[in-house]
């Protein structure tokens, strides 16, 4: 898998703000295929950044209805990357 295919977006709302303000961590959308050492390993190569661990969760999709017609917005995972202790934030999330 590709770099660049690993990390999908990142997640910015205000829990993910009080993250990165206060505990150095970082919330990405990522590949539902992507290991740990993967979204290690981009982060690290993307970013420029040194990562001291990540944790991973799946977020299941929602049963979304129109009328009497159901459907099911897909499943996604999400990563909490800490990055290491002196480390400095990525300029692009600087300003979020």
């Amino acid at each position: 898998m590709k770099l660049t295919d690993v990390i999908r977006r990142p997640l910015i709302t205000e829990k993910t703000t009080g993250l990165r303000e206060e505990a150095q961590t970082m919330v990405f959308e990522v590949a539902v295929g992507a290991t740990k050492v993967e979204i290690k390993r981009a982060v690290e190569q993307l970013l420029g950044t040194k990562v001291a661990a990540v944790r991973t969760s799946i977020a299941h999709g929602k049963i979304k209805r129109q009328g009497r017609y159901a459907g099911q917005r897909p499943d996604w995972k999400k990563a909490h990357v800490r990055l290491r202790d002196g480390e400095k934030m990525p300029d692009f999330l600087e300003g979020a």
